[in-house]
C-alpha cells in the first residue's frame, strides 16, 4: 500500500532558515516504510504507519512533541495516560545530541525504543541503555579519524573552531588529547559565538583576528571546525566579511585572511553548508575534507523521488512549502502574502533541482533513517513471529506491541539491508557503520557537490580502518602547494633531528645535524639513532652503509707481493739446503754441523711458509694453528742457531788438551740443545691452546666503515710470552756469539750468527709498536713482514757467506785453507 502520513504537522522550520534537504530525510523514513509495507516477507499482513513532528530546534517544542508522540489528547497529565494512547512502537529522531537526549528524558519513562539517526550523544544510565541505539558510530571514533586524516597528510600545525556550548567543549577537551597525544598541536582555539552576525561585520573581522593572531599565519594551513549551523554560519560570516571589508583593512590582512584553507569539518556541519549557499559564497569552502554519515546508494529511490510531486501522498503538511523555497514559485493558497513568485504548476520534478538543495543520491542521514526503520521493521517482526504460534486466527493480522519487549529483539538484530551493508548494533547500542570522507567541490554558479574521496570503517581488518584517496581531493585553487603544508616550521630533513624551542609548543623546534655516529634517516625525527654494530653512517648522516670487511684477502695487491716474497724465500731456502746436501763432504759444510745446518734449514724453510696462513679470512683452524705452528717452528729456528753458537765454543775450548767440553762434543750435544729448547716453546704453546686459544672474531669499531675480521689472540700475556721466548733465545745466541767473535777464523761462524741475531732481534723488537699502531690487515702484513724478515736475516746473514765460498770460492773450502787459516 501506498505511505500514508497520519498527522499532518507545520512545517519542519520556518519558511525563511528551512532546509529543504532535510525533507530527503522524510522521504526515506517513507520509501522504507513503503518497501516493507510491499514486503511479503517481513510483518506479513501487517502495515506500518508513522507520524512526523517538527521540533523547531527549541527544547520546549522537543517536549511537547515527545509527549504528543504518546497521547492522543492535547492534554498532558504526568504519568497519566489521558485518553486513548498511540500504539507506538518505536521512535526515530534526533539529528542533534540535544534533541535526543530530550526525547531519551520521556521516552525512558515508557521504556519506548528510540533510534537517532544522526545524534552522537550516548546513553546516560543503564536503563536509559536498554532503549536508545544509535545509527552512527561513536563520535570518538570520529575524532580518531580526524586524527588519521592529519597524519596521512602530515599536518602538524592545525587550528579548532568549534561552537560556544558544551558540545563544543566536549570537542575540544576529547579532541585535543588525541592530537598532542599524537604529535599535532593546536595553533588557536575558537568558541564561536551565536551572537556573531554580519550586523557589525568590520568589529567581528577584528574581534576575530585579536583573539586568534595564529588565524592571520599562512602555516596554519588545516583548520578543523565543529558544530552546529550557527558555528558555520558565524565562520562563513568572518570569511565573506573579509571580502566586503577589504577597502576598509589593510590589504595585507585580507589576503591572509582570505588565502585559501583546508577546512576539515565533522558530521554535524554537514547540513550546515545548504545555508551557505544561500547567503554567502560557498566557493570560500572549496576544498573542504568532511567527514559524514556512511552510504550507499538504494534500488528504487532514485526512481520513488521521481514520483513526488506536491500532491503525492495525502497528509503530508510539508511538501509545499518545500515546493515553494525549491522552486521558488507559490501555490494560490500560499501562507505568505507578500510571495510575487510565479505560480507552481505542481508538475516540476525534484531530478531538476540542483545538488546543493536537493540530492537525488541518498545522503549519510537518510541512509540511517532507511536502516532504522528497517531495524524496528525486523524486530517487530522476530517478536511478531515468536508469539504467532500462540495467537487466534482473528488476532494473528494484529500485532499488540508493547515497546518495553523490542529491547531484546533490536539489541541481537542483525541483518544485511538491499545495498549489502550489514546492520547490527554493539554492545553500546551503536551501529559501527563508520563514516565517509568527503572532498567538497564548487562551481562559479555558486553551486557544490561532495566526493567520496575515503572510507573510516570499524569493521575494516586492522591497519585499514582509514583509507583515503588523495588523487581524488581538489584543492583551493590559492593552495601554493597541494596538499599543502600546515606545519610550525619546516620539516627537519633527514640527517637533523629536533631540538624543542623554549617556551614554545612541542610543534616548533630547530633542527640541528646529527652528532659523529649517528643519523636520521626520516623526517622530523625526535632523536638521532645509531647505527648497527655492521653498518657506519654515510656523510650526510641520513642512512648507515653496510661496513666492508676487513682481512688480508689473497687478491689484494699486498696479498699478492707477500705471497711472492714467501714463494721466493722458500725457493732461496730450498735452494740453499740443496746446496749444502750437494756439498755435505766440504770442509766448510762438515764444519757447521750438517745436521743442525738441515734442521735450521727445513725450520726456516717452514717458519716462511707459515706466513701463508696468516693471508685470507680467518678461520677456526687457521686462528689456532697460524701464531702456535709459527712459535713452535721458529723456536727450532732459534733453537738451532743457538746450538749452532755454543757448538762452535765448545768445539773451540775443546780443541784445547785435557779440557772438559772434549766430552760435550758431538751429534747428541747439539741435538739436545735444540729439542730441550725447543719443547720450553711448545709446552708455552700446550699452555695457550689449553686455557685461552685464539679465535676468529669481528672489531666493528676500530676503523671507521670497516669490519676487521681477525684472530682474537685469547690471552694475549701467553701470546707476548710466545714472541719473548724467542727474543730471549735470540738474545742469549746474540751474547754467546758476540763474547765468540774472536775466534780462529777456521771456527769462527760467530761472528755471522752475532750479525744474524742482532737483525732478528731489531725486527721483532721493532715488531712491537708496529703490532699495536697498526689495525686491520696491516696488523696482519707487519707480522708477515716481520716473519720473512728475520728469516731473511737468517738467511744472509748465516748462509750466504758460506755459498758464496761454496760456489763462486771452491779453492778455499778445503782442508789445506782451513788449517792455514788456523794457523
Amino acid at each position: 500500500m501506498a505511505p500514508t502520513f497520519l498527522r499532518h504537522r507545520r512545517p519542519m522550520l520556518a519558511l525563511k532558515s528551512f532546509l529543504t534537504k532535510l525533507y530527503q530525510h522524510l522521504l526515506a523514513m517513507v520509501f522504507a516504510v513503503n518497501e516493507i509495507n510491499n514486503n511479503v516477507k517481513i510483518l506479513p499482513n501487517i502495515t506500518l504507519g508513522f507520524h512526523i513532528h517538527d521540533n523547531y530546534n527549541d527544547a520546549k517544542v522537543t517536549y511537547h512533541k515527545t509527549l504528543d508522540l504518546l497521547f492522543k489528547s492535547h492534554h498532558y497529565i504526568p504519568n497519566y495516560k489521558c485518553g486513548i494512547p498511540k500504539n507506538v512502537a518505536g521512535v526515530i529522531g534526533g539529528l542533534d545530541s540535544d534533541s535526543s537526549s530530550r526525547m531519551a528524558d520521556i521516552l525512558r519513562l515508557y521504556k519506548i525504543p528510540q533510534i537517532s539517526y544522526g545524534s552522537f550523544e550516548s546513553a546516560v544510565s543503564d536503563e536509559t541503555r536498554f532503549f536508545f541505539y544509535r545509527m552512527v558510530s561513536s563520535e570518538a571514533f570520529q575524532y580518531v579519524g580526524i586524527v588519521k586524516l592529519l597524519l596521512h597528510f602530515q599536518w602538524k600545525w592545525v587550528g579548532l573552531i568549534s561552537s560556544d556550548g558544551d558540545d563544543g567543549e566536549r570537542f575540544l577537551q576529547a579532541l585535543e588529547p588525541m592530537l598532542s597525544g599524537n604529535g599535532i598541536c593546536v595553533s588557536f582555539m575558537e568558541r564561536m559565538k551565536k551572537n556573531l552576525h554580519v550586523d557589525n561585520p568590520h568589529a567581528a573581522i577584528f574581534h576575530f583576528i585579536s583573539n586568534n593572531p595564529d588565524f592571520l599565519e599562512t602555516k596554519t594551513n588545516v583548520v578543523v571546525i565543529h558544530g552546529d549551523t550557527t558555528t558555520i554560519v558565524a565562520l562563513a560570516n568572518i570569511l565573506w566579511a573579509t571580502k566586503t571589508l577589504s577597502f576598509m583593512m589593510e590589504e595585507e590582512y585580507v589576503q591572509r585572511i582570505s588565502a585559501g584553507k583546508v577546512w576539515v569539518t565533522t558530521v554535524q556541519v554537514e547540513l550546515a553548508l545548504t545555508i551557505i549557499l544561500k547567503f554567502f559564497d560557498i566557493r570560500m569552502l572549496h576544498g573542504a575534507l568532511g567527514f559524514t554519515i556512511h552510504s550507499n546508494e538504494l534500488t528504487g529511490f532514485h526512481k520513488f523521488l521521481q514520483t513526488v510531486t506536491p500532491f503525492w501522498a495525502k497528509g503530508d503538511g510539508s511538501i509545499k512549502d518545500v515546493w515553494e523555497q525549491i522552486f521558488d514559485c507559490s501555490f494560490p493558497n500560499s501562507m505568505d502574502p507578500t510571495n510575487l513568485n510565479e505560480t507552481c504548476t505542481g508538475e516540476e520534478s525534484l531530478e531538476s533541482v540542483p545538488a546543493p538543495f536537493f540530492e537525488m543520491s541518498m545522503t549519510g542521514h537518510s541512509y540511517s533513517i532507511y536502516n532504522a526503520v528497517y531495524a524496528l521493521a525486523h524486530s517487530l517482526h522476530a517478536m511478531y513471529s515468536s508469539t504467532a504460534s500462540g495467537r487466534t486466527k482473528e488476532n494473528r493480522g494484529r500485532l499488540d506491541v508493547e515497546p518495553w519487549q523490542l529491547y531484546s529483539f533490536l539489541q541481537r538484530i542483525s541483518f544485511n539491508n538491499s545495498a549489502g551493508d550489514e546492520i547490527v548494533f554493539n554492545d553500546r547500542g551503536e551501529l559501527d557503520a563508520g563514516f565517509d570522507i568527503t572532498n567538497v567541490v564548487t562551481f562559479p554558479n555558486n553551486s557544490y557537490t561532495r566526493v567520496k574521496v575515503g572510507r573510516l570503517d570499524p569493521q575494516a581488518p586492522a591497519g585499514k580502518e582509514f583509507t583515503v584517496q588523495p588523487d581524488k581531493i581538489e584543492w583551493h585553487h590559492t593552495l601554493s602547494q597541494v596538499p599543502p603544508f600546515s606545519l610550525c616550521n619546516d620539516y627537519c630533513h633527514p640527517g637533523h633531528s629536533k631540538e624543542p624551542r623554549e617556551g614554545e609548543k612541542f610543534c616548533c623546534f630547530n633542527c640541528v645535524p646529527c652528532p659523529k655516529g649517528r643519523i636520521s634517516h626520516q623526517i622530523d625525527m625526535e632523536y638521532c639513532i645509531t647505527c648497527p654494530e655492521d653498518h657506519y653512517p654515510n656523510s650526510n648522516r641520513d642512512q648507515c652503509i653496510p661496513k666492508t670487511p676487513n682481512f688480508l684477502s689473497f687478491e689484494e695487491p699486498l696479498s699478492i707481493l707477500l705471497i711472492c716474497l714467501t714463494v721466493f724465500f722458500s725457493l732461496i731456502t730450498a735452494l740453499i739446503l740443496g746446496i749444502f746436501i750437494k756439498h755435505q763432504d766440504t770442509p766448510i759444510v762438515k764444519a757447521n754441523n750438517r745436521s743442525l745446518t738441515y734442521i735450521l734449514l727445513t725450520s726456516l724453510l717452514l717458519c716462511i711458509n707459515c706466513s701463508l696462513l696468516f693471508i685470507g679470512q680467518p678461520k677456526t683452524w687457521t686462528c689456532l694453528f697460524r701464531q702456535t705452528i709459527f712459535g713452535i717452528v721458529f723456536s727450532v729456528s732459534v733453537s738451532s742457531v743457538l746450538a749452532k753458537t755454543i757448538t762452535v765454543v765448545v768445539a773451540f775450548m775443546a780443541s784445547k788438551p785435557g779440557n772438559i767440553f772434549r766430552k760435550l762434543m758431538g751429534r747428541r750435544f747439539a741435538h739436545s740443545v735444540v729439542i730441550s729448547f725447543s719443547l720450553v716453546q711448545v709446552g708455552i704453546c700446550a699452555i695457550w691452546l689449553s686455557t685461552s686459544p685464539p679465535f676468529p672474531d669481528l672489531d666493528m669499531h676500530s676503523t671507521f666503515g670497516e669490519i676487521i675480521l681477525e684472530c682474537n689472540e685469547g690471552s694475549v700475556t701467553i701470546f707476548y710470552c710466545v714472541l719473548g721466548y724467542m727474543v730471549f733465545l735470540a738474545t742469549i745466541s746474540f751474547i754467546v756469539a758476540f763474547l765468540a767473535r774472536r775466534l780462529p777464523d777456521s771456527f769462527n761462524e760467530a761472528k755471522f750468527i752475532t750479525f744474524s741475531m742482532l737483525v732478528f732481534c731489531s725486527v721483532w723488537i721493532s715488531f712491537v709498536p708496529a703490532y699495536l699502531s697498526t689495525k686491520g690487515k696491516y696488523v696482519v702484513a707487519v707480522e708477515i713482514f716481520s716473519i720473512l724478515g728475520s728469516s731473511a736475516g737468517l738467511l744472509g746473514c748465516i748462509f750466504f757467506p758460506k755459498c758464496y765460498l761454496i760456489l763462486l770460492r771452491p779453492e778455499l773450502n778445503s782442508r789445506e785453507q782451513m788449517m792455514r787459516n788456523k794457523n
